[in-house]
Formats: C-alpha cells, sequence, structure tokens
C-alpha cells in the first residue's frame, strides 16, 4: 500500500488561501456585475417613464455542484483548469416584463466598455428542443484584488417573467424525476413552452398598443397623466413660482 508524505502546514496554507481567493474572485464579479445592473435600474425608475428590469437574481455554484460538473467534463480537479473551462461558475439573473425588454438591457450591458463578451447563446430565436427560452451572456468582469487585476466568468441570463416561471418549473420537474422525465410530461412541458412564448408576444402587443394609445392621448384629465413626472415637476415650479411671490 502507498504511503503518502504528510502535508506541511506552508502548503495547507498557500491551499487554503488559493480556494479563499477563487471563490472571492466569483463573489466580486457578482458584485461588480449586480452594481451596473442595479446603476440601470435605478436611472430607469428616476429619469425614465419606464423601468423594464423587474427583478434580479445571482448565484455562485455550489462546491458539490462543481465537482460534479468537472467530472461530467472529465477537467482535472484543479483550480487553473476550472476558472478557464467552467464559464457559468458565478451567475446573474435578470427578469424583464416583456421579451423586447430582454434585447434593449442586453444592448447597455454589452455596451460597457470594460464587460468583454465571450458567447451570446440566444435561446428565444432559437428555443431549446424542451422549449426552454432565456437570452445568455458569458461575459468577463474585471476584478481588482489587493495585489492584482483578473478577469471572472460571469453568466447572464436575461428572460420575461413567464420564460422564469417555465424554466423554474422545468426544473423542479427534472430533478424529481432523476432527470428521466416521463415522455408525456416532457410533451406537456414543450407544449406550455409554446404557450409562455405566445403569452409573451400578446403582451408585448398589447403593451405596444398602450404605448400609441399613450402616445395619442392629448387629454388632461386621466389618472396616468396627473402622475406623469413631468407634469408634476411642471406644477411643482409653478406652484414655487407662487409661493415666493
Amino acid at each position: 500500500m502507498a504511503s503518502h508524505e504528510p502535508i506541511n502546514k506552508e502548503t495547507l496554507d498557500e491551499l487554503r488561501i488559493k480556494i479563499t481567493r477563487f471563490g472571492m474572485a466569483y463573489k466580486f464579479a457578482l458584485d461588480e456585475i449586480s452594481t451596473k445592473v442595479n446603476i440601470l435600474k435605478e436611472e430607469f425608475r428616476l429619469v425614465h417613464d419606464y423601468n423594464p428590469i423587474e427583478h434580479v437574481n445571482t448565484r455562485v455554484k455550489s462546491a458539490e455542484s462543481l465537482i460534479k460538473k468537472v467530472q461530467r467534463k472529465s477537467l482535472p480537479l484543479s483550480l487553473e483548469a476550472i476558472q478557464e473551462n467552467i464559464k457559468d461558475i458565478a451567475g446573474i439573473r435578470i427578469i424583464c416584463s416583456f421579451a423586447s425588454d430582454i434585447y434593449r438591457i442586453s444592448k447597455m450591458i454589452q455596451a460597457q466598455s470594460d464587460i468583454e463578451v465571450v458567447e451570446v447563446k440566444d435561446y428565444i430565436q432559437h428555443p431549446k428542443s424542451n422549449g426552454y427560452q432565456s437570452l445568455h451572456i458569458i461575459m468577463k468582469i474585471p476584478v481588482f484584488m489587493s495585489d492584482r487585476k483578473i478577469h471572472v466568468y460571469v453568466e447572464m441570463q436575461i428572460r420575461t417573467i413567464a420564460m422564469d416561471f417555465w424554466a423554474s418549473l422545468e426544473h423542479k420537474i427534472y430533478y424529481k424525476y432523476n432527470k428521466q422525465v416521463p415522455a408525456h410530461l416532457t410533451r406537456q412541458l414543450k407544449e406550455a413552452a409554446d404557450t409562455v412564448a405566445e403569452l409573451d408576444r400578446k403582451m408585448e402587443h398589447i403593451n405596444n398598443e398602450i404605448n400609441i394609445l399613450k402616445g395619442n392621448d392629448t387629454s388632461t384629465d386621466t389618472e396616468e397623466l396627473l402622475f406623469n413626472p413631468r407634469e408634476m415637476m411642471i406644477q411643482m415650479l409653478k406652484d414655487m413660482d407662487v409661493s415666493e411671490q
């Protein structure tokens, strides 16, 4: 039976630091991209009449999930190999109301000069065979550590509320049946995905119709116009002028 040399304290400390830095890099990368998304969300809320971002979720893969993916890909169990070959360790998901919002946000994110876009997978224009829809962007985010700058892979998923609901349900069923989903449920999931896509198209059409009607509406006695930010600002300025005279 082969004997193993005991690992000395210095080697253990070095390994601990490497693993700690490994995890921190992905956390900080998510902090960076989350800040960018929150800035966009806040700008839309304060400046524009419409905010396309409903909510945002982030996650870092668990160690168990990461090891399983390393094994599936037959990668060497080293931090360097994992960092280079697994690009969805850090993930951010942006949920929108409408499909057009997805591409609007994607364009804004990709236009930021410090983001390196590595790959874009459009599962909306080209859904997966099971019906899954979402826009995936693999990007590299710069992270500034105390002694170095590193570029960390982050996967961004952008989808509508309806797409997210379907994906969440499919995920639960997929794991409930240990990835062996019965054929009749697979068919029903695909039918549900088609229904979701049609719902998104209808809601987009309704939203466009409402925007056209709002653009053509010149009346001043509707509730929407009473709460228009520009109208409120003008009225406040008028009130200030009156009070100061």
